[in-house]
């Protein structure tokens, strides 16, 4: 070997005939099951290989590939074996020349189908797929870099080299770790097939460029359809390369679009791979179109309530299987939530407020499909969850906002309480919201450990823009009959996380109010409210009033709130959270002859806090809530009653309501003669247009001067007369002026009469 090596060395233009014998003799050894010298032959080839690098080793490696095939066609695994690890040496050599006509088709085809052997023994059969598994990693390495050869990211090369290592990894668990230590890695013979296929994954996707990905993943998303096997993409991801995550997630949502109308089962699972998918690639896993992401997901949810509902994919109804698919379709729907929250977790506050705004205009009116609003709001609630932010106005628009309040109103629990909870996650900003979970009366709230920051000037600004909203929305909550613990629970904890994160002293005083209106509102029995509404609203404001004293600190509040607690605990506890949020409450059998000593006194808590510098006027102003139009139109059934409501609303706002007359009946007659009318109204203004156009052009120009001045000096005068009245400019410098009126004006004059210095006029 050495004589034979140094020959080869010395005269390298005979490496090609030395190359075409040893085939030659390979050939005929294997025809005749000489497999001693066949192995000598390959063993000669190796150190040939490795030893010559000249630049005319391009022929001989053209001979030493032909019987690596003719070794990998043999059905002998031993030979199979041989001929893979003989093509691996090679594929580790780096080249000095480039060759432009060699192909590999062939070994891609051949190690993949070795990945997939059936062999009867195991041992062995570990030992060719894994023998398959090294080959195509030689074929990657030998042609990945080199753009003369084969490009392998094609799909004719991709759909053969990924399945293949994805059906490796089924075969054996892989270890804990992603990233074997240097030992193991050294110890390649004691690695499993699917440990191996992982280092080739990573070794393969580590060399994928921007343009290359869709052609790996792709064999992925087919694959899963045929295994179930979804931990392959997040391994997928892991592997990738950060910056090309958003990529994979593009093409899983793309294949969820391609299988809208596949079983609940195969959509499922896709979604719960972009579940795994965005918690591996956290930032990086929404890319650039971040609202066509959520789209997709939000189509989906549509989609599948839709399939829900109907019983089928097509829309016709098919009682047989309706059960099953409305079971599997209520978990996708779980499945699409969670995802869509799992998305949002990884953006900025900026782009998670746009995809609230986004959401929210999906949402469809009071009135629209119940079972899709309470999906779409199921996942604003998953998007608001852990939701920071510093500027409230900012991050909450009225474009949001008031669509979100107009669904607490809807005449449905779930919706209402779907709604609080939203509210709950946008205003909690320190985690106090677990503190409140509980509606009860705390004697010390010091317990809790709130955090409580001073009110910032834009938390001062939302209060003053949407407080009184906000009052007014909870106090129609609680005239709801179809409340239950949890929603009074929810409401308490909204009370509670105003007061600690967004309360000044004003709106502490709103605050105190709106608790002493829900204590009237339970004393009313205008309301038709059951006993139980009422014991828990007044439970509710007995809690409240109990915490809103202590964050005062006004110890004579806090001594009248106690003392009627107290009252209450000997003779009513039925008025207080411990004695009607129970499993079995102990209700009266009425509420009409409640004792002054059970209740709060505004009267008393006005004079109190009137003496520690609050707004006692206020305070003594018993809170009325304002309803509006909105509040109406939120409790519609249909769109007969809208368009009703609507009518009514329009002609109670129009001044000349009372100048109305009846609506004329509309008949056959009434609109031929409309129709007829309309003729003759045409005629009528051609003819005036044509007068128009004759006196200008006949009439003297003094005449038409004149005309048009009229004109200009009564719209003049009209808007002298608008200034008049809206214009409230700052003092002028020139003091007392006379206007163009003749009329003597005040030290204040509208800007535009003012008199300035020539060098302050541009």
């Amino acid at each position: 070997m050495e004589k034979l090596t140094f020959y080869a060395l010395s005269a390298p233009e005979k490496l090609d005939r030395i190359g075409a014998y040893l085939s030659e003799r390979l050939s005929r050894d294997v025809a005749r099951h000489r497999y001693g010298y066949v192995c000598i032959a390959m063993e000669a080839l190796d150190q040939l290989l490795m030893a010559c690098h000249c630049q005319s080793i391009n022929l001989f490696v053209e001979s030493f590939l032909k019987m690596v095939r003719k070794l990998l066609e043999s059905d002998k695994p031993n030979l199979q074996i041989l001929g893979t690890n003989s093509f691996v040496k090679f594929a580790n050599i780096e080249e000095d020349t480039p060759s432009y006509h060699r192909s590999y088709d062939f070994f891609v085809s051949r190690f993949s189908e070795m990945c997939h052997s059936n062999y009867e023994d195991p041992d062995i059969r570990t030992k060719i797929r894994m023998a398959g598994i090294k080959g195509l990693q030689g074929v990657v390495r030998k042609t990945v870099n080199d753009e003369l050869q084969a490009n392998i990211w094609d799909p004719q090369h991709m759909d053969k080299i990924v399945p293949s290592l994805l059906f490796n990894l089924q075969s054996g668990e892989r270890t804990e770790s992603r990233s074997p230590s240097p030992l193991q890695a050294s110890e390649k013979e004691k690695e499993s097939p699917a440990e191996l296929t992982e280092r080739c994954f990573r070794e393969l996707l580590g060399r994928a460029a921007y343009g290359n990905i869709k052609n790996a993943v792709s064999p992925v998303l087919i694959f899963l359809h045929f295994s179930l096997m979804f931990q392959a993409v997040p391994l997928v991801l892991f592997l990738l390369q950060s910056q090309h995550s958003h990529l994979v997630i593009q093409q899983l949502l793309g294949h969820l679009d391609a299988n809208s109308k596949n079983s609940a089962k195969v959509r499922a699972g896709i979604v719960e791979v972009l579940l795994e998918a965005a918690a591996i690639a956290a930032s990086g896993s929404v890319g650039p179109t971040v609202l066509e992401v959520f789209n997709t997901l939000l189509r989906q949810l549509r989609l599948s309530v839709d399939y829900e509902l109907t019983g089928s994919y097509d829309g016709s109804t098919n009682i047989g299987t309706k059960i099953i698919k409305a079971h599997e379709e209520r978990q996708l729907q779980e499945a699409v939530i969670r995802t869509i929250g799992s998305f949002a977790n990884t953006l900025p506050t900026y782009q998670r407020s746009e995809v609230m705004l986004f959401i929210m205009g999906k949402i469809p009116v009071p009135g629209g499909t119940r079972m899709i609003q309470i999906m779409l709001l199921k996942s604003l609630v998953q998007v608001t969850t852990g939701f920071q932010t510093t500027n409230m106005l900012t991050a909450l628009p009225d474009t949001f906002l008031d669509p979100l309040l107009s669904f607490s109103l809807i005449n449905h629990s779930e919706v209402r309480l779907l709604v609080l909870q939203i509210l709950l996650s946008l205003i909690d900003r320190h985690d106090n919201r677990p503190k409140f979970s509980k509606i009860r009366i705390i004697s010390d709230i010091s317990v809790l450990k709130l955090k409580v920051d001073k009110c910032s000037r834009q938390d001062n600004l939302f209060m003053k823009k949407h407080g009184q909203h906000l009052c007014r929305h909870i106090y129609l909550g609680c005239k709801e009959l179809n409340s239950d613990q949890q929603h009074y629970e929810t409401l308490y904890a909204l009370l509670g996380l105003l007061s600690v994160e967004l309360a000044n002293e004003e709106v502490v005083v709103d605050l105190i109010r709106l608790a002493l209106a829900l204590q009237d509102l339970a004393l009313s029995t205008d309301e038709g409210l059951t006993i139980y509404n009422r014991c828990a609203v007044h439970a509710l404001s007995a809690a409240y009033l109990n915490l809103i004293c202590q964050l005062t600190t006004v110890p004579a509040f806090c001594q009248h709130i106690h003392e009627v607690i107290e009252a209450r605990q000997k003779e009513g506890p039925y008025l207080l959270p411990e004695g009607v949020f129970l499993e079995h409450p102990k209700l009266p059998p009425s509420l009409e002859k409640v004792e002054s000593g059970v209740l709060f006194l505004q009267s008393k808590i006005a004079e109190v806090l009137g003496g520690s510098g609050y707004n006692t006027d206020r305070l003594a102003t018993p809170y009325v809530p304002q309803y509006t139009d909105e509040d109406r139109l939120s409790k519609r059934k249909s769109i007969g009653e809208t368009i009703s409501l609507q009518v009514e609303v329009e002609s109670r706002n129009s001044p000349e309501k009372e100048e109305r007359t009846p609506a004329e009946e509309i008949t056959f007659e009434t609109l031929k003669s409309a129709i007829v009318d309309s003729a003759g109204m045409e005629e009528q203004e051609r003819e005036r247009r044509r007068q128009v156009v004759e006196k200008f052009q006949k009439a003297p120009f003094e005449e038409i001067a004149a005309h048009c001045g009229a004109r200009a000096t009564m719209l003049q005068n009209k808007l002298n007369q608008i200034f008049e009245i809206t214009i409230r400019p700052p003092p002028s410098p020139s003091g007392t002026i006379s206007s163009g009126y003749g009329q003597s004006q005040s030290p204040s004059v509208p800007i535009y009469e003012m008199k300035f210095p020539d060098l302050c006029v541009y």
